[in-house]
This record gives C-alpha cells, structure tokens and sequence, in this order.
C-alpha cells in the first residue's frame, strides 16, 4: 500500500511538473500610466495662422518659436464652421465638436426655446463670485458637451485639476468645461478676477491675494510706448492711418497711447485693449500655477489660458497696425516669461502645452483698397431692413423676422405657420432682395444647403455651425473682405481663410516635432490631447488625433 501510494505522489508529481510551461516568468507589478504632469491649453484671441511667420524674426527663441521649432506645427489648420467667433472657437477647440453639437453657434445668439437672444456662457441661476455686481452670472451650461478637461476629470475620478483663465468670461469658462475647479476673468469695473458660484461659494484664497495686489492699477498709470525703435516695425503700415480707430479719449492713433477713464466707464475697460490685458492675464496663470500647485499631484492637471487682448487690439486698430505688431513682440514675452515658470515649477519635459486661435481676422477693407483688392463696408441695417421690407411686401405687415446676427437671418415660424407660408418660399423672397444688394454674393437656406449651389468644403461649414434652436433660417454670404458696420480696425465671422486658418502647435511631454501641410482642423485638437493621456475623447469630437505629432 505504500508503495502504490508512492507511486501515485512520484506520477502526481512528474504530471504537475510536465504542465508548467518553461521559461515561466514572476509577472511584474504594473507600472504607473505615464502622463505629463501638467496640460497647458493656450488660446490667442484674433490670431491669424500668418502672424506666427510675419513676426517670426522679431520673435524671441523663447516664446513663439519655442513651440514652433521645438515642437509640431500643423501648418494648414482651418475652423471647420463659419461662425467664427470666439465663444465657439473656445468651445470646439476644447471639445473637438461643431457648433451643430455642442450649441455654441455665436457669441450671441437667438434661442428659440426662450424666445429672445441668449449670451453664449449668460446662466441666470448663479451669482458673481469676488464682487458685488452682476459679470459673474457665467457657467458652461449652454455647451452641450464636455471638454478635454471634462473628460481628465472622469479618467481620474475627480482628482485632476482644471482651471480657466482668462480677461473675457468664454475665454475662461468654455475651455476649462463643466467639471472644472475654477474659472476666473477679469471684470473691467474693479480691476479684479472673479468667478461665479456655479464653481463654488467663495474665490480661492490665491485669487483673493492676487486682486489684493492691484497690478492693473499699476498698469493704468502707465503708457503704452512702442517696445521697439519705430523704424524696426517693418511688417507693418504708418502708425496714423485713417482706417485705424483710436482709443478712448484718444483724437488720433498714434503712440504714446494713454489710458483715459471717462465718467461712467468701467475704470479698467481700456486695459483690454493694450498689452497689459495679456501681462495681467500671464500674471494671474502663474498665480493659479502656483495656488493651485498645478503639475504637482500625482495625475495630470490642467491649466486654460486664453490671452484676449490681441482681439480688442485687432478690432480697434487692424491686422497690419504697429499696435498689432508690438502686442504680438510683447505677449511673446509673456509666453516666454509662462513656459521658464513651467519649467521651473512642473518640470522641463514634464508638461504637454498646445496652441491655437479662437478666429482669425480679415485687413480692414481701406487698407485692401490701397492695393486694388475687392473690400467694402455695408451698415448693419442694410441686410437686415431689406429682408423685412421684402416680406411685408410679399406677406402683409408683421414681425416676419425675430433677429439678424452672425449674418443670420431669424425667421418668426409662428407667423410663417399663421399665414401658411412654407419656409422655402419666404427663402426665395428674401433671396431676391438681397441678391440685388453690393458686397452679396448668395444666399444660403441653412434647413437645405443642398439646394444651394456652392462648393462642397464650403457647404461642409454651414452644416457644422446648424443647431435648430439657435441659429438662424437664412445665411447671407457676402463677398470677401466685407464688413457690416465697421470701417475702422477689423473683425471676424466669416468663412473665408483669414478667419478660418489659425495656428495649431504641439508641444512638450509626448509630442514629435516637426510639421504638415496637410489640412487640419480644430476639431483634431481636442482627439489629439486626449490620445496623448490615454483618456476618452469628449462626447461630442467628431475629429481625429494627428498620429504624426505623437512620439
């Protein structure tokens, strides 16, 4: 009995040996995903992809050129909608959607479900955080989808953390999305940062620090003189043009330029439109760098900034002003002066930072004259008196239109059903008149863009920016290098090239550099990001990461 027991144990034995399979390893424990420490989003408002090359020798090593020649450079990105602005330029950049998806079709717009205009980040239901008055009534509630700070947060269960920063309250609070820690702006009436309590119940006690140290006093006392000798700026016109607009206070354009407070004004309003927007705004990213201890946790923050003032300086003086040209030397300092801070506190190699434009900008139409290129000013009563007087004509007296903004015309469906008026033909009617205008050159029926004549990449933007309960029935297509309303200094919103084709660069943890030409869109930043962490793309990304920009 023994033996057999024996017997068994040695065949037990050789049978369990014969089944391991050789070369069996001790599996290692799983090693930490590898992140960058820190995300830095970076928005220029009213930046045209043709900035980064005009001024490039004046640039610094450090700033601009840093992203350009140390990381990628997608050097034909375009908007992929023809409402360029800035609220939904902020949106689809973070969240990787259209305006067709993620509700931000304007600035401003006309929701239908409430009956009158509504503010892209305007929510009644919270309070100013940091003063008494009412600029702080701002949350992400009207995008519809999340961002890529969104999805960070659902990847960590929360511990990763994202802020916006910026002087405009979209410019803050679209990029940095619902999820977000915080997002701060800059109210012109006291000079300080504020939020709103959908963020919280009170400001930081780093942002109560910063608006204690009142750095935009500082800056008002002072005058905005040229960086450089004025013979140096030579990418640019004359500094008195008559195309250009001046500054409050102001009988002409021209440097030294001095911040004048007019009775009734907000006191610090004027700030924005000079390069101490952007140095303020520097100043209150490396405060919330610092405050919030961003990149030194033990997953990967966020960090939102959108420098506005090249926006309100574009819009006042033009694309081709000294004004513009010294902003841009300048904030490169104040970019330069961000990524040494970044570098010192996160870690050089430890953070991933992207670049782009929430719109571009058209020249104003008397400096495009000078060269014989078509360009021209229509007064923003003229489409819009047109359309009604074309349906009363046609339909009898009524409140036929409810708006016209962003080139959109806001047709009253009520009434259209009231008087059994099909939308197509009340199109026609308007389509008639307004071809008769100067500077149009169609007009486009937004519920059928199919019927309409019109290249397919073209077509592509109007589908993109369609969101039915916000945007209009009609879209007036005008000629290139037109404006409404403005004469003096530039806008944005059309879907030409000059507004849709911005920067995209890539750099830092995680990026390959280098650059191509082929053509991208806004929409393939956010996927990019997200690739790059490993995380999910926001719900509404309809765009693909760039395989080649990652190592």
């Amino acid at each position: 009995m023994r033996l057999i027991s024996s017997c068994f144990l040695i065949l037990v034995t050789a049978v369990s040996t014969f089944a391991q399979p050789k070369n069996t390893r001790v599996p290692k424990p799983a090693t930490p995903l590898n992140r960058p420490k820190l995300v830095v989003g970076i928005v220029v408002d009213q930046m045209r992809y043709d900035y980064l090359y005009r001024y490039y020798d004046k640039f610094t090593p450090n700033g601009f050129r840093r992203l350009m020649d140390g990381g990628f450079n997608a050097r034909n990105n375009h908007y992929h909608y023809a409402a360029t602005y800035t609220g939904p330029g902020h949106a689809a950049i973070y969240t990787g959607s259209a305006p067709a998806l993620n509700g931000i079709v304007g600035n401003d717009f006309y929701d239908r479900t409430i009956g009158r205009m509504m503010y892209c980040a305007e929510d009644t239901t919270v309070s100013t955080l940091g003063n008494t008055g009412s600029a702080g009534k701002m949350s992400p509630r009207n995008m519809l989808v999340t961002t890529i700070g969104d999805q960070l947060k659902l990847a960590t269960d929360g511990r990763s953390k994202v802020v916006g920063i910026a002087l405009k309250d979209r410019g803050a609070i679209l990029p940095a999305g619902h999820a977000a820690n915080g997002a701060y702006w800059f109210d012109s009436k006291d000079g300080n940062f504020i939020s709103s309590t959908f963020y919280g119940k009170e400001l930081p006690a780093w942002v109560q620090a910063f608006n204690a140290r009142k750095l935009p006093e500082q800056f008002l006392t002072q005058k905005w003189e040229p960086l450089l000798p004025m013979n140096q700026y030579t990418e640019s016109t004359s500094d008195d043009e008559v195309y250009e607009g001046t500054l409050t206070g102001e009988a002409k354009p021209v440097f030294p330029h001095e911040f004048v407070v007019q009775a009734g004004s907000a006191k610090y309003e004027v700030l924005r439109t000079s390069p101490y927007g952007d140095q303020i705004t520097k100043e209150f990213a490396l405060a919330a760098l610092k405050g919030e201890k961003l990149g030194q946790g033990s997953v990967t923050d966020m960090l939102c900034v959108s420098f506005s003032s090249p926006d309100y300086i574009g819009h006042t003086f033009g694309t081709h002003a000294i004004e513009t040209e010294d902003n841009y030397i300048r904030l490169d300092r104040q970019l330069a002066d961000l990524f040494a801070q970044l570098d010192a506190t996160v870690g050089k190699g430890q953070w991933l930072a992207f670049m782009s434009a929430d719109h571009g900008a058209a020249d104003v139409p008397g400096f495009s004259q000078q060269y014989r290129i078509p360009a021209g000013v229509k007064s923003y009563g003229e489409v819009n008196d047109a359309v009604k007087a074309s349906l009363e004509k046609a339909y009898g007296p009524g409140q036929w239109v409810l708006a016209y903004f962003n080139q959109e015309v806001y047709l009253n469906h009520d009434l259209l059903a009231e008087k059994k008026i099909a939308m197509v033909d009340a199109y026609d009617v308007v389509k008639r008149a307004l071809l008769k205008q100067r500077g149009v050159v169609n007009v486009l029926n937004l519920h059928n863009l199919n019927a309409d004549a019109l290249p397919e990449a073209q077509a592509d933007l109007f589908r993109n920016v369609y969101f039915p309960n916000r945007s209009g029935d009609i879209y007036v297509l005008q000629q290139a290098g037109w404006f409404e309303g403005r004469s003096k200094g530039t806008t944005h919103g059309t879907s030409y090239a000059y507004d849709t084709h911005v920067p995209f660069l890539l750099y830092g943890w995680g990026v390959k550099p280098g650059q191509t030409f082929r053509r991208t869109h806004i929409y393939d930043i956010a996927p990019t990001i997200t690739a790059l962490l490993g995380i999910l793309e926001p719900s509404g990304c309809i765009g693909d990461p760039l395989g080649e920009a990652i190592k």
